[in-house]
């Protein structure tokens, strides 16, 4: 095995890893595999390998596990978004059980107690309501196409990014993680493109008109389109656009954004409103939240109102708190929360989100709430603590890099009695809890599957203060 990349033969998978990888053994080496399931046997392409364990993918199964089911979607096994959809839901929740706790043993060190059952989605497809797609001129292509005898151009595509490729774009003819709206939008802006020879964003050459599409789409039956173009060709934007609002009458709110830039990044422009009232409302609870283009909203509303439950439950709010809310985007946690605490203080970076928090409170009637922009680790010091209050809980909910580590120095000098700590990434949130060990104990821990197909985790952890 000192190749670096070579293929082994009827590699029996038997077990699962993290991060939607299984594992075989050969020779008392261990492989990570991508694209099997334990019970598989297969071949295995070998990407990287070191003296104790290997890296590769799944090329070709001489036996295929029991616990297989059949993948709903034309795009598995190409598009890297639902990688799990050969696997049983109950098996999904299963391996996403035990990955939450060997990250948090083996990560945060600290005393823990026995992780809750994972709380699992109703929804299994038709769960988002926000999802991107980007115009390429470089289509991905398959292994099929390309081992084909005929030439095959490159052409445009609308879709995903290919896994671990910049500049190629997967062209998505169906997606499932969105009411089939996402689909009819998506179809019919590649139709129009294509019978009016509109140009494809060209990553490397920086040029093109077509860029990007956001799509966030409401249980309230709200649909909002940010259009995204590459230069400002005010005749084409009206035109596709009024044909966009033609063919698909339910959108109410379109917005279009010029990027001229090299990142696909809209946090720094801004959206131009061109049919509707600019933003979109959702409902979580008993609560309306108003959602800008460029806020940030959790993206599985109905399991956004599970998660928010079980942070409320483990704060274990009397009404005489002051919460801090860190990371608070649109406000949502902290309102959610706001009828059983004292107060609310918020802070995020994002100040079109703040923004919308501060409206949200007002929609919601909350005189107890106030939000404020900026960075956690610039905001959140001794004067600022002192002048809002000392907090007696603060939630966090950081994104997948976790907290600074000057936030967590902060958090410990402060020592607020319960920190309730909601996480994207249980590997980040095991290091901020180590490191907040040195006074806080871990009291509850429940894993949630906000995205399922995936192997993606949220979690939410509660640490008291050591007496």
């Amino acid at each position: 095995m000192r190749k670096k990349k070579f293929v082994i033969k009827d590699l029996a998978i038997t077990d699962y890893a993290s991060e939607g990888k299984s594992l075989g053994r050969i020779e008392g080496k261990v492989i990570f595999v991508e694209g099997a399931v334990p019970g598989d046997v297969a071949d295995i392409f070998i990407t990287k390998t070191k003296k104790d364990w290997a890296e590769g993918k799944a090329i070709s199964f001489t036996e295929y596990s029991k616990e297989r089911t059949e993948p709903f979607c034309i795009h598995f096994g190409i598009c890297g978004g639902c990688k799990w959809q050969m696997l049983p839901y109950e098996k999904q929740l299963q391996y996403k059980q035990q990955e939450a706790e060997q990250i948090l043993k083996r990560i945060g060190k600290a005393q823990m107690p026995e992780i809750l059952p994972i709380i699992g989605s109703d929804k299994t497809i038709y769960y988002r309501n926000k999802l991107e797609f980007t115009f390429s001129n470089r289509r991905y292509l398959t292994n099929d196409e390309i081992n084909k005898s005929e030439k095959i151009s490159q052409e445009n595509a609308l879709g995903y990014h290919a896994p671990g490729i910049f500049d190629k774009i997967i062209d998505i003819q169906e997606c499932w993680l969105m009411d089939d709206i996402n689909n009819l939008i998506r179809n019919t802006i590649r139709a129009y493109a294509v019978e009016n020879n509109l140009s494809y964003y060209d990553i490397r050459e920086h040029k093109g008109f077509l860029r990007n599409i956001i799509i966030r789409y409401c249980t309230t039956g709200e649909l909002m389109i940010n259009f995204v173009f590459g230069n400002d060709n005010e005749e084409e934007i009206k035109k596709l656009l009024d044909y966009l609002l033609e063919k698909t009458p339910s959108v109410t709110t379109l917005l279009y954004t010029i990027n001229v830039k090299w990142n696909d990044s809209i946090y720094d422009l801004d959206p131009q409103v061109y049919f509707g009232k600019g933003y979109i409302t959702e409902i979580l609870g008993e609560f309306k939240f108003k959602i800008s283009p460029k806020s940030f909203f959790q993206t599985n509303t109905k399991q956004a109102e599970q998660l928010y439950e079980v942070a409320k439950s483990f704060a274990a709010l009397t009404g005489n708190e002051i919460v801090y809310d860190l990371y608070c985007g649109t406000g949502s946690i902290g309102i959610f929360l706001s009828k059983q605490v004292k107060k609310v203080i918020g802070v995020d970076v994002i100040e079109e989100s703040i923004k919308d928090a501060k409206e949200n409170a007002v929609l919601n009637n909350i005189e107890h709430a106030n939000f404020f922009t900026g960075d956690v680790i610039e905001i959140c010091d001794e004067a600022f603590f002192t002048q809002h209050g000392k907090p007696d809980v603060i939630i966090t909910d950081p994104p997948r890099a976790g907290m600074h580590s000057k936030l967590i120095t902060k958090l410990l000098e402060i020592s607020a009695p319960k920190i309730v700590y909601v996480s994207c990434n249980v590997a980040t949130q095991a290091r901020d809890i180590n490191l907040l060990s040195e006074k806080y104990k871990v009291e509850k821990i429940q894993p949630l599957d906000m995205f399922p197909h995936t192997h993606h985790i949220e979690c939410v952890v509660l640490l008291q203060l050591k007496q």
